[in-house]
């Protein structure tokens, strides 16, 4: 397991990198879902490939990294090492590795006369050894998000109070378009994300969308926390009890194995569209009526 880690961030940093850079030498390819075929007088550098099978009967300069997929060396080479979370590697008769192969699923098969200049390290997921497992994880992830929510809930009410109240008065006069535009963010983003990345053109775009989903997702969480609260306490509350109150009543709700990830669905939903409406208003104040004709005066009799 200790070097599955850093393959997934050579396979990230690879996504992350611009197609221009990707031309000098040997060319990387990075597939999310097909295959990679390097002829017998080709050359590859770094081979990342998410889904599909990927048959090498050139020369690889560098690294093979497979999601999904088989890996056959057909009497090619590839100088650095193989890794296979989810499939079989194969090396033919006269094909080389010059590092370690890596494999999680099946067995790699080695042909006579095969060369592979490393080691053959199998990767076992051990989940049911571990004392700390099963509620116990998700006890210490609930007691993180917790913690975390409650620190930056604190510190977005001390730093931004009116927003918070722009917020609930958003949620409360406009709930519908709320749930309207939170729905459609909540999987907007993702799904411009997953095209972006199959376009490759707009990697970099995707993988920012995905990195962004985090602060957004949790922000509209806390303010969900906000907005439940204020729902509960009537007239002039603390702001700050409004704020644990509603939070302690959402992570409570989280706990329930299936209502869990549907309290904290809806609670990111309405955040997000109550605070979009309440951009979109500060950002469009309604005009001021217009003043009212002057009276002229009456003349006395």
């Amino acid at each position: 397991m200790g070097r599955i880690a850093p393959l997934i961030a050579v396979a990230l940093a690879l996504l992350a990198v611009p197609a221009p850079a990707l031309a000098d030498g040997p060319k990387d390819q990075v597939v999310i879902t097909g295959s990679v075929v390097v002829g017998p007088l080709q050359q590859a550098g770094t081979i990342v490939i998410f889904d599909g099978p990927t048959t090498i009967r050139g020369h690889v300069t560098r690294d093979i990294v497979s999601f999904h997929g088989p890996v056959r060396v057909i009497g090619g080479r590839v100088d650095g090492d193989i890794t296979a979370f989810d499939n079989q590697v194969v090396i033919g008769p006269r094909g080389f590795v010059g590092g370690d192969i890596n494999w999680g699923d099946k067995h790699p098969v080695i042909a006579p006369g095969a060369r592979v200049g490393g080691k053959l390290n199998e990767y076992h997921v051990a989940t049911d050894q571990s004392p700390l497992s099963g509620f116990v994880w998700t006890l210490l992830w609930w007691l993180a998000v917790t913690v975390s929510s409650l620190v930056l809930g604190l510190i977005l009410l001390a730093l931004w109070p009116r927003a918070f109240r722009a917020t609930s008065d958003a949620w409360r006069s406009s709930p519908g378009p709320a749930l309207g535009w939170g729905t459609l963010v909540f999987v907007g983003i993702p799904v411009a994300g997953i095209v972006a990345l199959v376009t490759l053109v707009g990697i970099p775009l995707g993988i920012g969308l995905f990195l962004a989903l985090v602060p957004v997702y949790v922000v509209a969480y806390v303010m969900s926390a906000f907005l439940l609260g204020r729902m509960i306490l009537k007239g002039p509350e603390p702001r700050y009890g409004t704020f644990l109150l509603g939070l302690a009543i959402l992570q409570v709700a989280s706990l329930v194995p299936i209502l869990g990830p549907l309290v904290w669905i809806a609670a990111t939903i309405v955040g997000l569209g109550s605070i979009i409406v309440a951009s979109w208003r500060s950002n469009h104040p309604p005009a001021a009526p217009p003043p009212a004709p002057a009276t002229a005066p009456t003349a006395a009799a």
